[in-house]
């Protein structure tokens, strides 16, 4: 070995510790601001039922974390249209489709909008629902049976689709009711339509465990939409049982939906989770 090369390897050999520092240095300011994006990023998102109410508040929550969203209505096509606006408004993607999910071919025409707007479907929220009450003895056939079209055959046929189209890692959530619990007079009927929903989440959890795709029921309690038409005695009722003081806003629910359908959410699955405040 050289004189010349002998210095060069020592020269080398002392800048080492340095450039290793450096290379450090770069990865701990690189790990430290890490890429800003949003869970929904690159995903879509269909929210049957979601022209008012929880469905909306859902629609928008989705688009705020980056999602697609495919905004589905029964009639009120004006107030789907202003989701849309609202949501396009603040950057994000969004369209509207009028269909009866209590009609299969309604339904798959809904998903077919949303595969030709967005490629595809990520998270399917299956909100839609009618509530109808009455004692027993005075519940009428009509309001029970369009109770169990919307309800029960409705949500079988957006979950149906749903588990046929929903791509791998993707997330499904049936709205159920805290009614289930609750079992208050009156609302036997309805309690007995959102029960399906428990039934129906846990059922396909593990029939599409294969494609990770994590399917849940979520369950509000009283919260300040048309839906919960009580009488002001009734809602601050509601509002006692509550640790809050309050009922809830469509908001917590979105809230809520929107932390099962993040990725961290994954683990969570087949289950019934109770976004209701502590409703008691």
């Amino acid at each position: 070995m050289t004189d010349n090369t002998r210095r060069s390897l020592l020269t080398l050999a002392a800048a080492a510790p340095a450039a290793l520092a450096l290379g450090a240095a770069a990865q701990a300011q690189t790990a430290k601001a890490p890429v800003a994006g949003r869970p929904g990023a690159g995903r879509a998102a269909i929210v049957t039922g979601s022209s008012r109410g929880i469905g909306a508040a859902t629609a928008k929550r989705l688009a705020r974390d980056g999602y697609a969203v495919t905004v589905n209505c029964l009639t009120n096509r004006d107030l789907a249209a202003g989701v849309v606006r609202e949501i396009e408004a603040a950057g994000g993607k969004a369209i509207w489709r009028q269909a009866d999910v209590a009609d299969p071919a309604a339904v798959k025409a809904l998903f077919d909008a949303n595969q030709e707007a967005f490629g595809g479907v990520d998270v399917v929220i299956s909100n839609a629902g009618i509530m109808n009450v009455a004692p027993f003895a005075a519940m009428t056939d009509e309001a029970f049976d369009r109770m169990v079209a919307t309800n029960l055959k409705g949500s079988f046929n957006v979950l149906r689709e749903a588990a046929r189209r929903t791509r791998p890692g993707g997330r499904i959530v049936a709205i159920s009711s805290s009614s289930t619990q609750a079992r208050n007079p009156t609302h036997g009927a309805y309690a007995a339509t959102k029960a399906a929903q428990e039934m129906y989440a846990g059922c396909l959890a593990k029939e599409l465990g294969g494609r990770r795709i994590s399917v849940n029921a979520l369950a509000p309690g009283p919260t300040n939409t048309a839906l919960f038409n009580a009488p002001p005695a009734l809602r601050e009722q509601a509002a006692q049982r509550i640790p809050y003081g309050r009922i809830g806003e469509p908001e917590d629910v979105a809230n809520a939906i929107a932390a099962l359908c993040a990725a961290d959410g994954e683990w969570i699955n087949g289950q019934v989770v109770f976004a209701n405040g502590g409703f008691l």
